[in-house]
């Protein structure tokens, strides 16, 4: 049996200290999850649930710790914006995980860009139409190699900096605890809807204060004691 077209490339993630990769399958964000951004974006963070949405995995570009990522300017926009967000791996999978079983998922963490077509995300939003267009394209989430949850990783990741700069300028600064919904409850409240499996990610939201990039911006994105990424538009 062979394929009628060639098969589409698998992304994988390298994992720290390791020779091992984490093959990216379903890659899961979360709106709107942190309270000032909420409010930038206008809405009300006290009565909103979370709600989920979908990047496809070829959208992940894996990023390094040392050298800097370039990412291609999308096509069709003239309002490309930056989200910091902290990636979850997941290693188990399940439904209706308890907060106990979603701990016991995680396998491991990473820095990620949720990158966005934010006037195309907009068109979309005023029509009622779905978000793909202005999230799911083309190299929108880098994303760093992951860290594994075991005893290298000693510090707690809840309670983390997480931040990004712009030109060595800091345009997002907050903490990991001023999640709406915590990283269990993110997903245990995901795995009510979908099944997770082995293999996906869960960008878990970005704080206030996103902002657009042009060619030639340099974005440096971290979340403490994970490492930081440098990330480049280009033509």
């Amino acid at each position: 049996m062979t394929h009628i077209i060639p098969k589409q490339k698998r992304v994988f993630l390298p994992v720290v200290e390791s020779d091992q990769l984490f093959p990216v399958g379903r890659v899961y964000c979360v709106g709107r999850n942190y309270a000032e951004h909420s409010k930038e974006m206008g809405d009300d963070p006290e009565r909103d649930p979370p709600f989920f949405f979908a990047k496809d995995a070829s959208c992940v570009v894996p990023a390094s710790f040392s050298d800097v990522t370039g990412i291609s300017y999308p096509m069709a926009s003239s309002q490309f914006e930056y989200e910091v967000e902290l990636v979850i791996a997941i290693g188990k999978g399940g439904r209706n995980l308890t907060p106990e079983q979603a701990v016991d998922a995680i396998l491991g963490y990473a820095v990620g860009l949720d990158m966005t077509r934010r006037d195309l995300q907009a068109q979309a939003k005023k029509k009622g139409r779905p978000w793909e267009v202005g999230k799911s394209f083309d190299e929108s989430a880098p994303v760093s190699p992951i860290l594994l949850k075991n005893d290298r990783l000693s510090v707690d990741v809840a309670k983390a900096e997480i931040g990004l700069k712009v030109n060595g300028d800091v345009k997002q600064i907050s903490r990991v605890s001023n999640l709406t919904w915590s990283i269990e409850e993110v997903i245990c409240k995901l795995s009510e809807v979908f099944e997770l499996r082995p293999g996906d990610l869960i960008m878990t939201g970005t704080p206030e204060n996103v902002g657009a990039v042009v060619v030639g911006d340099e974005m440096v994105a971290w979340v403490e004691h994970l490492g930081e990424i440098r990330v480049s538009v280009t033509d």
